[in-house]
C-alpha cells in the first residue's frame, strides 16, 4: 500500500481551500471602505489556514507539522472571530454566516 506525502491529499487542506473560495465570494459585497480592513484581514486569515496546513505537511518532522497545524488553528480562530464581527456589522447575511461558520467548525474538528 502506497501512501502519499502530498498536502493536496489531506482532506482538511481540501476543505480549507474550498472554504477560501466561499469566503471570497461572501466578502465580495463588503463595503468598499473595508477593502483594506476587515475584508483583507478575513481573506488573509482564511488563506493562511490552508497555507499553514500545506507548509506543515512539507516539513521534515511531526513536531514541525504540529507547529504549523497550530498556526493554522490560530488563523482559523481569527476567521471565526472576524465572521462574527462581519455578521454583527451587517456585512454578512445570516445564510452566509451560517455556511461559513459551519465550514470552519468542520475544518477545525469542533463541529458536533
Amino acid at each position: 500500500m502506497q501512501t502519499s506525502n502530498s498536502y493536496r491529499d489531506l482532506i482538511v487542506w481540501q476543505r480549507a481551500v474550498a472554504a477560501v473560495t466561499l469566503l471570497y465570494r461572501a466578502t465580495e459585497n463588503f463595503p468598499k471602505h473595508e477593502l483594506y480592513g476587515l475584508t483583507s484581514q478575513l481573506r488573509r486569515a482564511a488563506v493562511s489556514v490552508a497555507c499553514n496546513i500545506a507548509e506543515g505537511q512539507g516539513r521534515r518532522s511531526n513536531g514541525e507539522f504540529q507547529q504549523f497545524l497550530g498556526n493554522a488553528k490560530g488563523s482559523l480562530l481569527e476567521v471565526e472571530t472576524q465572521l462574527v464581527i462581519s455578521k454583527d456589522l451587517g456585512y454578512l447575511s445570516p445564510a452566509d454566516f451560517a455556511t461559513l461558520s459551519s465550514e470552519y467548525e468542520e475544518i477545525s474538528g469542533t463541529r458536533n
